[in-house]
């Protein structure tokens, strides 16, 4: 059941996207920040973790899961470590998916071909 709620919870979320693709004017870069920004705002109300309970990859892999940690990494932060918190929880928490994403990027650019725009 945890691998159908995880696609089931993914899947919606792409639906979303598509949707807002094709029926409103909103760019994909538009876009990517309303999913992360919805992350934020929904992880920082408390109201993203039932929803991570439940689907579990589903719910942290797309972008709102990365906001999600992002707010959850600055209220631990600043749980422990007060005002500073703020820089350095978000930063802390989502630094590996930063790392893999930079690393990956490098990698890429070195191996492909970069073409003219036509």
């Amino acid at each position: 059941m945890e691998y159908f709620n995880a696609f089931l919870c993914g899947g919606i979320l792409c639906v979303i996207g598509q949707l807002l693709i094709d029926k409103t004017n909103l760019t994909p870069a538009k876009i990517l920040v309303l999913y992360v920004t919805s992350g934020v705002l929904l992880g920082g109300l408390g109201l993203y973790e039932p929803l991570v309970d439940w689907a579990g990859t589903g719910a942290t892999v797309p972008l709102t899961g990365f906001g999600y940690t992002l707010s959850k990494g600055v209220k631990e932060a600043v749980a422990s470590e007060g005002l500073f918190g703020i820089i350095s929880g978000g930063v802390t928490a989502t630094s590996a998916g930063i790392t893999v994403a930079i690393v990956l990027s490098f990698f890429i650019a070195v191996v492909g071909k970069s073409h003219p725009k036509r």
